[in-house]
């Protein structure tokens, strides 16, 4: 399969913002309070919201085409942009959702490599990300892919606190 992954900027924020809350209600609203899920969805995937995230120079986003389909998206921090370890050298990939229909079709890894490229390109050592703990299914694509736990951090999905691991990858020894 053919994948096109390009810069999103602000012509894409209405797109950035319907994938992003169809992929992220499709992975988590069955396991969160509608109230508190709602709330979160409400706020994180705003227009405005986005439009300041799209316009930190520490953040990129990306959109992932098939044909000309945008199937995938993610999102990735450095410098102060980081929700932690805030370090000049590392970069956080905050966010990777692959639309429902091509998940299990190796889409996932794909991106990885492309996050892994995009570190190397630009001299960053490694790649660090959260993933839910009661999400098994995202733990360990990321384990088989070289990602090791290191530590945790709260998340907060509207009023429920969860507990993201922390994991991260070294891209270049």
């Amino acid at each position: 399969m053919k994948l096109r992954i390009v810069p999103c900027n602000e012509e894409d924020l209405q797109a950035l913002a319907e994938i992003s809350k169809r992929t992220f209600s499709d992975a988590f609203e069955a396991a969160n309070d509608p109230k508190d899920f709602n709330v979160y969805l409400a706020q994180a995937f705003s227009l405005d919201k986005l439009r300041e995230e799209l316009q930190h120079s520490d953040t990129s986003f990306y959109f992932v085409y098939h044909k000309q389909k945008p199937i995938a998206y993610f999102k990735l921090n450095t410098g102060v942009a980081q929700s932690e370890f805030k370090e000049t050298g590392g970069m956080e990939l905050e966010r990777i959702y692959v639309t429902s229909g091509y998940q299990g079709k190796g889409v996932g890894k794909r991106l990885l490599d492309a996050v892994f490229g995009i570190a190397k390109k630009n001299g960053i050592p490694f790649v660090w990300l959260g993933v839910w703990q009661e999400n098994p299914k995202a733990v360990a694509f990321y384990e088989r892919h070289g990602f090791k736990k290191i530590g945790t951090h709260p998340y907060d999905i509207g009023a429920d606190r969860q507990t993201d691991w922390l994991m991260k990858k070294e891209v270049i020894k």
